[in-house]
């Protein structure tokens, strides 16, 4: 037979070998496993409104959300290190005590004085209800970070780690209520100038999910108004025999508290001094807020509806806790199916 029809014959019946074929045969890779995903809690600011962070939390851990990384800004600050230090509970106890009448302990009369707000009395709450003075964040139960401002340069300062207190006060620290917080050679005041709603310091945490409480949604083009009923406490009776300077001091501190409610009913009335600041404050944070959510959104956002409570109102704190849970149960199907996907 020619040559050549061996060739051909050998061509069709040769095959070229498989570069798949060991494929079949190959030991298979183990499975990645799957990642939890962690869920990051953004607290908001928003003064006395923030009680209802408290309520909140409290609502999502019933269903069985349990956040891993847990920030806050101003209020938010507060309640969030209470929620990563494990004392959640104890602080809303402090809250429920508080009333119209012994929050005036919080007041510093001094007239060359820095800020409206006595440090010190705060001071003891913080250590009493939320942590001691030498817990640093290092050494909390969960991550936590804290946002706040410099002063001079108007930059964004956040706390992740060292004094757990210094953390707090310096990003609650409101100019004209409170004294800016010397940290590192800087001043700093309240982180709700630059970033009301800390969703990038979650995510900088590490947070694959972030749920944010945004406090200043229904705001502006609110005018807050006092309930009409009073607390149900009766006030203090001040005793015959009681110094001078302590009765002038407890009137003084009352006149003191009508300048951050506002005034009942009448809209002729003008706005009180600090009822304008918080006004302001509102528009400024609400705007800001919108501009951040835009260029870095949360999954989910939560919005309580509390603009019925003023700036200082922290009295009514039954009231935003109830208000923070009801927020959540409004929305728990959504939720629940965001952090399931």
């Amino acid at each position: 037979m020619p040559y050549n029809h061996w060739t051909t014959a050998f061509a069709k019946t040769a095959q070229p070998p498989d570069p798949l074929a060991k494929r079949d045969t190959a030991v298979p890779h183990p499975p990645i496993p799957h990642r939890k995903a962690r869920i990051g809690l953004a607290l908001g600011s928003g003064s006395a409104r923030g009680w209802s962070h408290i309520g909140v939390i409290q609502a999502l851990e019933k269903a069985g959300i349990h956040c891993d990384i847990v920030c806050g800004c101003s209020i938010g600050a507060i309640v969030a290190a209470a929620y990563a230090n494990g004392r959640l509970h104890h602080l809303e106890e402090g809250v429920r005590k508080l009333d119209n009448w012994n929050i005036l302990q919080f007041f510093e009369l001094s007239l060359n004085t820095r800020g409206f707000i006595d440090s010190e009395r705060l001071n003891v709450f913080f250590e009493q209800y939320v942590c001691s003075t030498d817990l640093l964040i290092e050494n909390l139960e969960k991550p936590f970070g804290s946002v706040a401002t410099e002063l001079k340069t108007g930059r964004e300062v956040w706390f992740k780690s060292g004094s757990l207190l210094n953390a707090i006060w310096s990003s609650f620290a409101l100019p004209g209520l409170f004294s800016p917080v010397k940290h590192q050679d800087k001043w700093l005041i309240d982180g709700g100038l630059v970033n009301p709603v800390p969703v990038s310091l979650c995510r900088a945490l590490g947070a694959d999910i972030v749920i944010a409480v945004n406090l200043n949604g229904d705001l502006v083009g609110h005018r807050n108004q006092l309930q009409s009923t009073p607390s149900g406490k009766a006030p203090p009776v001040v005793d015959e025999d009681q110094d001078i300077i302590d009765s002038l001091t407890s009137l003084i501190r009352k006149k003191s508290l009508s300048l951050f409610t506002p005034d009942e009913g009448d809209s002729r009335t003008p706005p009180s001094l600090i009822e304008t600041m918080a006004a302001s404050i509102n528009i400024t944070q609400d705007h800001i807020t919108r501009s951040r959510m835009a260029g870095n959104p949360p999954d989910i956002m939560l919005c309580p509806r509390l603009s019925q409570i003023g700036l200082l109102e922290i009295d009514r704190g039954d009231e935003a806790i109830t208000e923070g849970k009801r927020c959540v149960e409004r929305l728990l199907p959504e939720i629940e199916y965001l952090i399931n996907i």
